[in-house]
């Protein structure tokens, strides 16, 4: 008999951050993703950016991590990997804006980069 998963898709992330102007010009300006509006009145600020069907949630809230010493190489701590559609954009803008990153230690084409809260994202090029 077939065996039918729980779980059918990641549905969205959530990261703390503490200053929400400086994460949306990291997550806007730098990696161009665009504002919902779907997101709920709560008693706390933060912002959302649908990818396709799933979503990013950040949420300005007090961060239990905040002070903790986080590994050099984003791909050794837990992190929000997403897919990038020009890889060659991608290393320019993050260059150009100065957002140090380190590549992928897999041979992967693919970098670490970490926003302005210390959360490690991970971008994958086309066709990995």
């Amino acid at each position: 008999m077939p065996h039918t998963l729980l779980i059918s898709h990641l549905h969205h992330v959530s990261l703390l951050v503490a200053d929400l102007e400086a994460s949306r010009r990291f997550y806007e300006g730098v990696l161009e993703l665009a504002p919902s509006d779907t997101r709920p009145n709560f008693d706390f600020d933060g912002i959302w950016y649908d990818l396709g069907p799933q979503q990013i949630h950040l949420m300005v809230l007090p961060n239990p991590d905040r002070g903790t010493e986080r590994p050099r190489h984003g791909g050794r701590d837990r992190h929000v990997a997403l897919a990038v559609a020009d890889w060659d954009a991608l290393l320019a803008r993050l260059e150009q804006v100065g957002i140090p990153y380190t590549t992928s230690r897999s041979g992967r084409r693919a970098v670490f980069c970490r926003d302005p809260d210390g959360n490690a994202v991970e971008l994958i090029g086309p066709g990995v």
